[in-house]
């Protein structure tokens, strides 16, 4: 197989979690109580634990303090910075603000493990981010400053914890680090859950459904599969197959909902897919360039 079919598939697995992600928005909404954090802990625990039953290994040594590490950027801040966020600002300044991220992972990556930004992803990340701005951002919109921070804040904070796990990774493995983080991520929520919110809340069967769901395909299979296609891809090309997130939010919303897409909206639609697929593709054929003249090809 050659290493562009191979690149092609590790792009099919980097989608998964971006759409799963971008889900979360619709099903939390129908079908979930208004308890953000103690939502994120359930989330995060128990598919921390399924994975763990998966890779049956305890951390060890080092990975101790790197599962906190981890879980910390990852999980535990990670949701609660959003969930303050989302209390603070409108959704649609939340989301932008957090699409900037495919530019904030090329950044660690080139901090962090040297891989230094290739130019065309840089404009996708830029052309996307302008597409998820038109696509979600309304006229007349009330910004908190402390919203602002705290959006900001959990985009930089997991976009460097999405670059420290492909550069640790690789000493244990993608599904032990995985669950380790998701478990000591959702454990550091409970505390928090309970000062805030009280005891866990009550769901009917939908509800079970719906945690099911957040658990097991857009918390468990979602991270496996962005932490392996970070392993196997160029950091910049991951974060800007990340713009999938909103952009299933709203076309769920869509497909679902019986929303109607107004002409500002697929503009920027567009303009995402642009940002995403235009970068990918012009890769795709230097690549081939460079094998019809017998050079080998890179990611």
């Amino acid at each position: 197989m050659s290493s562009m079919e191979t690149n092609w598939r590790w792009f099919v697995v980097a989608m998964i979690a971006p759409i799963a992600w971008g889900s979360t928005y619709f099903v939390t909404r129908e079908w979930l109580p208004d308890a953000p954090v103690w939502g994120a802990a359930i989330r995060a625990l128990p598919a921390g634990l399924v994975l763990l039953a998966v890779a049956r290994r305890l951390p060890r040594g080092s990975w101790w303090w790197k599962s906190a590490v981890l879980g910390t950027l990852n999980v535990g801040a990670f949701f609660v910075l959003v969930y303050a966020a989302a209390q603070l600002l409108p959704t649609s300044i939340a989301s932008t603000i957090m699409a900037t991220s495919s530019v904030a992972i090329a950044l660690a990556a080139w901090a962090i493990l040297r891989e230094r930004p290739g130019i065309l992803r840089l404009l996708g990340a830029v052309v996307g981010i302008g597409g998820v701005a038109l696509m979600l951002l309304g006229t007349a919109t009330a910004v908190d400053p402390r919203g602002v921070i705290a959006s900001i804040a959990a985009m930089v904070m997991s976009s460097i914890g999405f670059i420290l796990a492909k550069r640790w990774n690789g000493e244990v493995g993608i599904l032990p680090s995985t669950a380790w983080q998701l478990v000591i991520g959702g454990l550091a929520l409970i505390p928090f859950a309970i000062v805030v919110e009280g005891p866990p809340p009550a769901v009917d069967a939908a509800g079970l459904a719906a945690y099911g769901y957040l658990t097991l395909v857009a918390t468990a299979l979602a991270d496996v599969a962005w932490f392996a296609a970070l392993k196997h891809l160029p950091s910049g090309t991951v974060g800007l197959i990340g713009l999938l997130n909103p952009v299933t939010g709203v076309l769920l919303g869509v497909l679902v909902a019986g929303e109607v897409l107004q002409g500002r909206q697929l503009g920027g639609l567009t303009l995402v897919l642009l940002g995403i697929a235009a970068p990918l593709l012009l890769d795709r054929v230097a690549a081939r360039r460079r094998l019809a003249k017998g050079a080998p090809a890179t990611r």
